[in-house]
């Protein structure tokens, strides 16, 4: 798992209840959104992608690329354990399922057309995702208005 992340384990109805319908048909029930319709998919500002379910760091914008595919796409994941790469034998093809390793949702996949030295494109659907700006972690400093740190534990 990610830099120290737990293991997130949720029955479905909690996941059902956390999630909208839209990111529990992607994130557990491995659905695909539909192409060019995602929040992500034209996002150019710095910050930090991560999982919608867990909040598990998955990429970072320094390696986000125009694929023209209509999904986000990443030359990498910010930390290689982050995800887990699963072959897939469906809809008639092959391919490799991106999944985050925190708590098993299904991201998307990843492709070996990708530009850069790995050479790899991470398809990913902006609905498994949630974006951090840079500019939101400088300011908060990880607090919410309550004083509370992301981690849920009392600032200071």
């Amino acid at each position: 798992m990610a830099s120290g992340d737990a293991k997130v384990e949720k029955s479905e109805q909690q996941w059902r209840e956390q999630l909208t319908p839209a990111q529990y048909e992607v994130l557990r029930k491995a659905g695909t959104e539909p192409p060019f319709s995602g929040d992500y998919v034209y996002n150019k500002a710095s910050g930090d992608y991560r999982c919608a379910a867990c909040g598990a760091m998955l990429f970072a914008a320094d390696t986000k690329f125009d694929s023209g595919t209509g999904w986000p796409s990443f030359t990498e994941p910010a930390i290689a354990e982050a995800v887990e790469l699963r072959p897939e034998n469906s809809l008639f093809m092959r391919r490799t399922e991106v999944v985050c390793r925190t708590c098993g949702g299904h991201l998307g996949h990843v492709f070996d057309d990708g530009p850069g030295p790995t050479g790899e494109r991470y398809c990913i659907n902006s609905l498994a995702l949630s974006f951090e700006p840079t500019e939101a972690r400088a300011e908060g400093a990880g607090e919410d208005d309550a004083g509370v740190t992301s981690a849920g534990e009392p600032a200071g």
